[in-house]
């Protein structure tokens, strides 16, 4: 693989926004600040954030062992997957290869960036057919999207499927990890040094509990994040999202909630073993399971009825009839199954 070969040619020429904040970073400076226009009575988010979210970064890379040049944060993974999309593919031109049943965004992006979108069919048990996914690749494709642990079905793909396709492919594989917290396996950032053409996305917004801060990361080789800092927008993370972030990373609470989670996710599929309609319990390296029932639509709207939202995947492809169920709290997962036992 040949990064350059991969960048579109207008990201290569152009000069990326240089923001007062990058020009002068130490805002905790005994200084006057008088050169971003902003508001200068204190409010305590008056001042613009540091748009390279340092401190942050500087912690992430403490924790995750990697260099800060392989950092990048985005504004919740879809901005992330937006700007490697941007970055790489071009309009009209590009296309990216997805794996289908998967995660919807990487459809809306590609249809948002006027990109095509080959999509291939995983296995009946959602696993990767290597072969197929070659053979639909164009000289256009630009990038594959993995997600593993996979959204819907909860799996994890398999290690060397994903090895021989990073091998085998001559673009860039975006492996989407929002839900790694929740398995034994380690993450693929492990082997960004094996793999130059490996780009690793995670987010604080499972695990940590914090979907309300919106912050995605992104990992990948320093050239590759170069590439994408070059166009992300200037303040791209508030000083609110940072601090909450630094926060939840320096307490490290999320050990206990996520063992909740994996201990009533076990409680739950075998209590969904015993209902009469649940036809199929699909394997989960996730915080929610994927089942296969009688009629979905049907279950849905018993469920809705009963004020317990779930998610209807019937319409995806290899889903007919399945419901994707998240973990709640202890209390509300007893709720859903007191419910499920009163179902005919």
């Amino acid at each position: 693989m040949n990064l350059n070969n991969l960048i579109r040619k207008n990201i290569k020429a152009m000069k990326p926004y240089s923001s007062a904040r990058d020009e002068f970073k130490d805002l905790k400076a005994d200084m006057v600040f008088l050169d971003a226009n902003e508001n200068p009575f204190e409010t305590t988010l008056n001042r613009y954030p540091d748009p390279q979210q340092t401190a942050l970064k500087e912690l992430i890379s403490k924790q995750k062992e990697l260099p800060i040049n392989q950092v990048l944060l985005g504004n919740g993974s879809d901005e992330v997957l937006d700007l490697i999309v941007r970055a790489f593919c071009e309009p009209n031109q590009d296309s990216i290869l997805t794996l289908l049943p998967t995660y919807g965004m990487y459809s809306v992006l590609a249809q948002l960036n006027s990109i095509e979108n080959i999509e291939v069919s995983l296995s009946k048990d959602f696993n990767i057919n290597v072969d197929q996914v070659l053979k639909q690749v164009k000289p256009s494709t630009k990038l594959l999207f993995i997600c593993s642990p996979n959204n819907p079905s909860g799996n994890i793909m398999d290690v060397n499927a994903v090895t021989r396709l990073l091998k085998a492919f001559d673009g860039l594989v975006v492996i989407d990890e929002a839900y790694i917290d929740f398995t034994t396996i380690e993450s693929w950032m492990q082997h960004l040094n094996t793999f130059p053409n490996l780009i690793v996305t995670q987010t604080l917004s499972k695990a940590y509990g914090l979907a309300g801060i919106r912050l995605g990361t992104c990992y990948a080789s320093k050239e590759i994040i170069a590439v994408l800092n070059k166009i992300k927008p200037p303040y791209n993370i508030n000083s609110l999202t940072q601090q909450a972030a630094i926060e939840a990373l320096q307490n490290n609470e999320v050990s206990d909630q996520v063992s909740s989670i994996l201990r009533e996710r076990e409680k739950l599929a075998n209590a969904l073993a015993s209902c009469f309609f649940v036809k199929k319990i699909y394997p989960s390296d996730a915080n929610f399971i994927l089942i296969k029932v009688d009629d979905a639509n049907k279950r849905y709207d018993e469920l809705l009825r009963h004020g317990i939202v779930i998610r209807n995947r019937t319409t995806q492809l290899g889903c007919e009839n399945c419901l994707r169920i998240s973990l709640g709290t202890p209390a509300e997962n007893k709720q859903l199954l007191t419910l499920l036992n009163t179902l005919k």
